[in-house]
């Protein structure tokens, strides 16, 4: 009897543990997406099981809103790095959306419902959840128009014949190339992700730094008819009100430079000037990979 008693307690153990071969995962949004007025949004999730993370699970997921009728999204979410899954949905409006996951692996399944407050995006991509909009690629596409005008100002008084010729043609392509969304937000995220790393380190441009720098500039588009004209169509006080955000971020850039060409003196006290500069420009453009590789960067 005794025997008996034992071996059904050992087979009640076995059935239970073949009913408990549930999963624990626990489902995290690590990245929200974005009402982006007819774009698709990236949105990421995170999927654990005591702390560690669960790899190559196939997701499903299906959005819809919680109190209104506008259909569902269905995506399917790829996994980008262990635990890590990552998907595209076109979202309607604005507002609160429920997100219904369904996980599975090795004929395992488990459904999460997550409640998402779905924004509305505030620029065309976004560093860290700072935006970069409209008006930063508008003022960006003014500054490089402001370059060339004044590049090809130069050029007139300084070129004749074929040279000048050459010379215009070459602006001419600049100026096709300066419509390049991809080209502007590019311009922005090199200046902003270098800006961070200064704020990082410890730097900091003081009014002072900035206003000197401003001066600096000042006045190279004063000595430049057609800079002064085109900076009045924009209208001087939006231009140097933003020039003062453009001129913080451009100082903390420099001293970024300024610590990696001191760097490259001290490893090569023999090197030449040319060669230190040469040296410090590449390590500074493998710095930029490294820190836009650090950084969040999310593209409406």
């Amino acid at each position: 009897m005794k025997k008996l008693f034992i071996s059904l307690i050992v087979l009640l153990a076995t059935q239970l543990a073949g009913c408990s071969q549930e999963p624990d995962w626990k489902l995290e949004v690590s990245r929200e997406p974005v009402f982006a007025n007819g774009k698709e949004s990236n949105f990421e999730i995170k999927v654990t099981e005591n702390g560690k993370p669960v790899k190559d699970l196939n997701i499903a997921s299906e959005f819809a809103m919680a109190s209104m009728d506008h259909g569902t999204i269905n995506v399917e979410l790829e996994e980008m790095s262990d635990g890590i899954y990552s998907g595209d949905a076109n979202f309607s409006m604005p507002g609160e959306w429920e997100a219904a996951f369904t996980l599975e692996k090795d004929g395992l399944k488990q459904e999460e419902v997550v409640d998402l407050n779905v924004k509305k995006a505030e620029g065309v991509a976004s560093i860290n959840d700072e935006w970069i909009t409209d008006e930063d690629l508008e003022f960006y596409q003014f500054i490089n128009t402001l370059h060339i005008a004044i590049n090809r100002e130069a050029d007139k008084e300084k070129y004749t014949g074929e040279q000048l010729d050459e010379a215009l043609v070459f602006w001419d392509n600049q100026e096709k190339l300066n419509s390049d969304k991809n080209q502007l937000l590019t311009q922005i995220i090199r200046l902003r992700a270098m800006a961070m790393l200064g704020t990082e380190k410890g730097h900091k441009a003081t009014d002072q730094e900035v206003n000197n720098a401003i001066e600096q500039v000042r006045g190279q588009y004063n000595s430049s008819e057609a800079a002064q004209k085109l900076i009045a169509e924009f209208g001087e006080e939006r231009f140097w009100r933003i020039q003062q955000q453009q001129y913080t971020r451009i100082v903390l850039t420099q001293k970024v430079q300024n610590d990696l060409i001191e760097k490259v003196k001290k490893e090569n006290p023999k090197a030449g000037e040319q060669e230190i500069l040469f040296t410090a420009e590449k390590e500074y453009e493998e710095l930029l990979v490294s820190q836009v590789n650090s950084l969040e960067i999310k593209i409406m």
